[in-house]
């Protein structure tokens, strides 16, 4: 139960932060990147983002269901 409630929250995390890039920046700066750099530098640019959101998010949801 709680695994499927981590992986939950870490996409909606991870969904939340994409939407919230997109809207301070658009498509465009979000495939680039703060700065032009190789594809690879921008995927890992990319996905640590994400990733760190939805781990933020997979945490949070852990720890509020603890707490309940």
């Amino acid at each position: 139960m709680a695994l499927r409630s981590f992986l939950w929250w870490f996409v909606m995390g991870a969904l939340l932060t994409l939407s919230v890039l997109m809207v301070q920046g658009g498509l465009r700066d979000v495939w680039e990147g703060t700065q032009r750099t190789s594809e690879t530098n921008m995927f890992v640019y990319l996905g640590t983002t994400l990733v760190g959101g939805g781990l933020l998010a997979g945490c949070v949801a852990l720890i509020m269901n603890r707490l309940r």
